[in-house]
């Protein structure tokens, strides 16, 4: 199994990200999260289902619906029962690396996780993109 460092390091990899759980809303740590990648001109995609826009990016409206899931790391800030519906479109998808930012996760996804060999595609239990990811780009250089 891939430890974590290794999953930071192929997540952050990726030509292409997605977010989903950004909003119209500046406080959400979603919004937070989509300017992140926009602050290090990253190719990011905000996945929301009712939005047309967000942050100045068109939005599409579910995983399925990105240009190259296949390409494509999802960063997910979302409450657990959604983050099960994103992380069982992503791996029908074949999308290479998820991280599920604190929160998004419980006992279920959790299992969902493990019981789907997804060990070595998603980062969960506790590290936030927004603390750790210069730490990890810069590794990477």
């Amino acid at each position: 199994m891939a430890s974590l460092v290794e999953i930071q390091k192929k997540f952050l990899s990726s030509p292409k990200y997605a977010v989903v759980g950004a909003s119209k809303d500046q406080t959400k740590y979603g919004t937070k999260v989509l300017k992140w990648y926009q602050a290090r001109s990253k190719d990011v995609t905000p996945i929301h289902p009712k939005e047309a826009e967000l942050e100045g990016l068109k939005t599409v409206h579910a995983v399925g619906e990105l240009s190259a899931p296949a390409e494509t790391s999802i960063s997910i800030i979302t409450p657990p029962k959604v983050t099960l519906g994103v992380l069982e479109q992503a791996k029908a998808l074949g999308v290479p690396a998820l991280w599920l930012q604190p929160g998004a996760e419980d006992e279920a996804v959790i299992a969902y996780v493990k019981e789907n060999g997804l060990e070595d595609k998603v980062i969960y239990g506790g590290p936030c993109i927004l603390v750790e990811g210069d730490g990890i780009i810069q590794s990477l250089l």
